[in-house]
């Protein structure tokens, strides 16, 4: 039997100190797609937080997971549920591919494997996501995994010196028993 947190492309798993240096990465090619932008931290700030990440207390409804390439072992993004209400049942997640990595189906698994568990496993209701509007490729991600634009918060980011608009999308957990069976990865 393979893992639950194990699909054709990616396996999900906890951080590790060695990490750092893929985190690292992904920082610098977010700030590359626009996103929000962070003051500089060092080689060793990246060490500290995947230290303090690997040896975190476990959380099963807010967590960060490595998304590890299976074929190659390489640490491809990272994928986590930041966000949980479990009296209301939502829960809100954010998804990030090394620029190197994008387009390779890695985002689709690690998302899917992510969501059956938190929709069958943990009970919840529906998964939210905010997006940037300026990310295209972001909102194609969503609408593909059945994702609905359930609004739009008009100049509510403040990114690269202006206002932009964040979308706001949605899915509720018999959507995604519709769209993804437990057979797809």
């Amino acid at each position: 039997m393979t893992s639950f947190w194990t699909g054709k492309r990616v396996r999900l798993r906890g951080i590790d100190p060695d990490d750092w240096t893929a985190f690292m990465l992904f920082t610098a090619d977010e700030e590359g797609l626009g996103d929000l932008l962070q003051p500089p931290r060092s080689a060793e700030g990246y060490r500290v937080w995947a230290r303090e990440q690997a040896a975190a207390k476990s959380d099963a409804d807010c967590f960060q997971l490595a998304i590890e390439a299976v074929d190659t072992g390489v640490t491809v993004g990272a994928v986590g549920s930041h966000l949980a209400d479990s009296r209301a049942g939502w829960f809100e997640y954010g998804v990030t591919i090394g620029a190197e990595h994008r387009r390779k189906g890695y985002a689709v698994e690690a998302v899917v494997l992510l969501m059956r568990f938190m929709f069958a496993e943990r009970r919840y209701h529906r998964c939210q996501a905010r997006i940037f509007a300026h990310n295209e490729a972001s909102l194609t991600l969503h609408r593909r995994l059945g994702f609905t634009e359930e609004g739009r918060l008009r100049d509510h980011v403040f990114v690269a010196g202006r206002h932009r608009d964040l979308v706001m999308m949605g899915m509720l957990a018999d959507e995604f028993a519709q769209l993804h069976s437990p057979s797809e990865l």
